[in-house]
């Protein structure tokens, strides 16, 4: 029995208890919360159902879960129900029914933990969307690993997902990065303004090389022209593959100079205009953005008649409610936090629903080394990259140290602890886990020991202590990847298949799973062998949604 399904048996036996005693159900919530006591003496499940609804019911709560108790006793699912404090109750499952839960992982093997709470929704997911004016730094990693992550359990609850890389290619950046590759070229100083590092020469010299007349002739209009398209698009095929090979890819790439091109900010600009959502002042056009919760009205136009960057915001947000987006998800820096109350009334400005846009700021990243920060890369100039990270540490050990805490905190990433094959390396612990777990399987088949099918093992001997922790742990997975999707909160998954590792390691310590010499293996083992076989299918589930392999040999 599932979490879920044990909370909705007391949800039901809820209702039988308060209708049988004349109380209106209504007071019950939709969705009970079951959870695992921090202490297992106080049971295999906890719920605060009592206390919750007591009051408005009008009933005492530790009487309210003394009838709950009483009821849910004698159900054969349970083999225990009491009171505790001042009105939780504590529930212990039988052997029988708390094995379903080994039956449904197997039974729906890499779908055990996906669910439906955004069935049919439609997701646009845009991060990353660094300027192409450099490789990946560290904090463009981040977003490419938890963005990446983000729209796995996204999709794992039923949305419809479309990763998007909002590619920069208009504004003063561009300017500055071409003129520093027209500098380069021609073997003069990089301006003050303008981008450093290994990688603009090479740029510089492969748009050179790229072109059968000398580019460098050229008048500097067209120069810089050819400069602006050919070396533009050699960073970002760059960056495309950086992110390919970090296992990061998109659905959309979208350019920022088909908005201008287009008309597109024009008319936007234009209803603005219409709807009096834009006035001109001081030679400019404001948008009210205060009206829509801003902290304060923003420039659009400015006044040398340029369109501001939020023009091609607002342009944007249009395009992306034409494309049939029910959710905009932006990702962005942790200099980006004045955005949140921008793009929401950018949206409410042009009539879209401002809780439509979604905006997820990441804290910074620090590389470190023997306890001092990583050197800069020499070929970026000035940040650590992200191929500078996956040639240290690999993708797998990248990704997951990225994706393991909390966007919304800054972290440090130990490159020495990140490296080593030990149990302090999160990634290796969590993966060796899978991997022991696939050898002992093998182990098992070289035996001569064939589990069989699952719908004929007995899993009502599974009744260790550390079997019943570890089957417990199994049926947490859809609740923590549903609590990841709703909170935007992949580390979550993270952090769960830690604690799966670690129950699977308790469990293996205290339960001899294949027997010594010629001993026959009876039906103790090959229900062992199914819990196995479930704990390596939970792993491998939530080492794919955060994009990590799951090895089987290490």
């Amino acid at each position: 029995m599932t979490p879920a399904a044990l909370a909705e048996l007391v949800r039901t036996t809820a209702v039988d208890v308060l209708s049988a005693r004349g109380v209106d159900t209504s007071v019950l919530p939709e969705k009970v919360t079951v959870e695992r006591p921090r202490n297992p003496e106080h049971g295999d499940y906890a719920t605060n159902l009592a206390m919750q609804v007591a009051k408005p019911a009008g009933l005492n709560p530790r009487e309210l879960a003394g009838w709950l108790a009483e009821s849910l006793s004698q159900r054969d699912e349970i083999t225990s129900a009491e009171v505790a404090g001042p009105g939780f109750l504590n529930l212990r499952l039988a052997a029988d029914a708390q094995a379903a839960i080994v039956r449904d992982v197997l039974t729906r093997g890499a779908a055990f933990g996906a669910g439906d709470l955004y069935r049919e929704l439609r997701v646009n997911l845009e991060f990353v969307s660094a300027n192409p004016t450099g490789p990946i730094h560290l904090g463009g990693s981040r977003w490419a690993a938890v963005g990446d992550a983000l729209g796995r359990v996204l999709t794992a609850q039923g949305a419809e997902v479309t990763r998007e890389y909002y590619f920069n290619d208009a504004g003063a950046q561009i300017d500055r990065f071409v003129r520093s590759l027209v500098a380069s070229a021609r073997g003069e100083e990089i301006p003050e303004d303008g981008y450093g590092g290994e990688y603009v020469a090479e740029i510089a010299s492969e748009v050179v090389r790229s072109q059968s007349d000398d580019v460098l002739a050229l008048p500097p209009e067209e120069r810089d022209e050819v400069f602006r398209r050919v070396g533009v698009g050699l960073m970002f095929d760059e960056i495309k593959r950086s992110l390919h090979e970090f296992g990061t890819d998109f659905d959309v790439f979208f350019h920022e100079d088909s908005l201008h091109n287009s008309g597109a900010v024009a008319e936007c600009v234009q209803r603005l205009k219409d709807s009096g959502n834009l006035y001109h002042a001081e030679g400019a056009w404001w948008l009210r953005s205060t009206e829509f919760g801003d902290d304060k009205d923003r420039v659009v136009i400015k006044s040398d008649g340029a369109p501001a960057y939020i023009a091609g915001d607002i342009a944007y947000l249009r395009d992306k409610s034409e494309r049939g987006f029910q959710l905009c998800l932006y990702m962005l820096g942790a200099d980006h936090h004045g955005y949140v109350s921008r793009l929401k009334a950018a949206a409410a400005a042009m009539g879209q629903d401002p809780e439509s846009v979604e905006v997820l700021i990441g804290q910074l990243v620090n590389l470190v080394r023997d306890g001092e920060p990583v050197r800069m890369s020499k070929r970026a100039g000035t940040v650590v990259t992200l191929e500078d990270l996956v040639e240290a540490v690999g993708v797998d050990a990248a990704r997951y140290s990225l994706i393991r805490s909390s966007v919304d905190s800054a972290v440090d990433i130990d490159l020495d602890l990140i490296s080593r094959h030990t149990n302090e390396n999160p990634v290796f612990y969590v993966q060796y886990a899978h991997a022991r777990l696939s050898s002992l399987q093998r182990n098992a088949l070289s035996l001569g020991i064939d589990r069989g099918d699952v719908a004929g093992a007995d899993l009502s001997l599974l009744t260790h202590d550390r079997e019943g922790d570890l089957i417990r742990t199994l049926g947490e997975f859809p609740r923590v990847v549903r609590s990841a999707a709703e909170l935007r909160e992949p580390h979550r998954v993270a952090r769960y298949l830690e604690d799966l590792a670690s129950a699977y390691h308790r469990f293996y310590d205290a339960c001899r799973v294949l027997q010594p010499g010629d001993d026959q293996p009876g039906p103790l083992t090959v229900a062992r062998l199914h819990l196995c076989e479930a704990a390596r299918q939970v792993l491998a589930n939530g080492l794919s949604l955060l994009g990590v392999s799951a090895p089987e040999q290490m």
